[in-house]
C-alpha cells in the first residue's frame, strides 16, 4: 500500500516515498524475481491457481505524482499497479489532510489516459469520507456512484473499491458488494478480512532491504492465520 511518491520536506502522516526510495523498492521486488501487479491481475491469477511470485502494488488517495514519479519506473521492470482514486475530487488537492503538503491529485485526463494505458483504476470513495457509521443513503453515494462516475470516465468497468483511511465495518463491505465491485480492500487484518475487505502492507520512506523481507514475513504469517480461520469458519 502506498499513497504519495514524491520528494517533501513535511510529511506528518507518513505517507509519501521519495522517488529514490521508491525506485530502489521496486529494483528490490525485481532482483528477486518478484513481480507487481494490479490487484485485479492479482486477484485473477490466484484464481487461475499461479499468484507466484507477484506482489499487488496500490496507490491511495490518486495523487498526480503516480503518474509522474511512479508509473515510469514501473513500466520499467514491467510492473503494473492499481490507482484508487477520489472520483469527485479529480483534479483538485488533498484537502481531507488537515495539516501536511497540499499535494495535487489526478485529473480526469490523466485517469483516462492511465485507464486506456493499461493501469487498473479503482474507486476510493465520492469525497475521501470514512465510511463507517454514516447513514445509509451517504454511505450508498459514496461507493456506487463514485463508480458510475469513474465508469463514465474510463469508458468501461471499474471492479475494485478502497475504503477511505482503510476503515471499513460490515455496513460499508456490506455496501461494495452490493455496488457490483469485484473486491474492496481494507489495510488491517480482521474478521472482516475477506474479498471485500482484503488487508494490506504499508510501505514508507524508511523501508529498505531489511524491512521489507521483515514485512514480507509477517505479513505472510497473517495471511496464513486468516485463512485458517476462514476456513475454520466455513465448516
Amino acid at each position: 500500500m502506498y499513497h504519495s511518491v514524491a520528494d517533501e520536506d513535511e510529511d506528518p502522516y507518513q505517507l509519501t516515498v521519495s522517488p529514490d526510495r521508491f525506485a530502489a523498492q521496486m529494483r528490490w521486488l525485481a532482483a528477486r524475481g518478484w513481480r507487481g501487479v494490479s490487484v485485479g491481475e492479482l486477484l485473477a491469477a490466484r484464481a487461475a491457481g499461479s499468484r507466484e511470485r507477484l506482489v499487488g502494488l496500490t496507490f491511495d488517495d490518486g495523487y498526480a505524482d503516480f503518474a509522474r514519479h511512479a508509473v515510469p519506473v514501473l513500466a520499467g521492470y514491467g510492473f503494473t499497479a492499481t490507482a484508487y482514486v477520489v472520483a469527485d475530487r479529480l483534479g483538485g488537492e488533498n484537502g481531507w489532510d488537515a495539516e501536511g503538503p497540499r499535494k495535487a491529485l489526478l485529473t480526469d485526463r490523466q485517469v483516462r489516459e492511465l485507464s486506456s494505458t493499461g493501469w487498473e483504476i479503482g474507486s476510493h470513495g465520492l469525497t475521501h469520507l470514512a465510511l463507517p457509521g454514516v447513514p445509509a443513503e451517504q454511505l450508498r453515494a459514496e461507493v456506487r456512484e463514485s463508480r458510475a462516475i469513474l465508469e463514465e470516465l474510463v469508458g468501461g468497468r471499474v471492479a475494485g473499491f478502497c475504503y477511505p483511511y482503510g476503515a471499513v465495518d460490515e455496513p460499508a463491505a456490506r455496501a461494495a458488494a452490493e455496488a457490483g465491485y469485484d473486491y474492496a480492500v481494507a489495510i488491517q487484518h480482521s474478521r472482516l478480512a475477506g474479498r471485500f475487505a482484503l488487508p494490506r502492507c504499508y510501505v514508507g520512506d524508511r523501508d529498505g532491504a531489511w524491512r521489507l523481507r521483515a514485512k514480507r514475513g509477517r505479513h505472510g504469517l497473517r495471511d496464513v492465520v486468516t485463512e485458517l480461520r476462514r476456513r475454520g469458519s466455513a465448516r
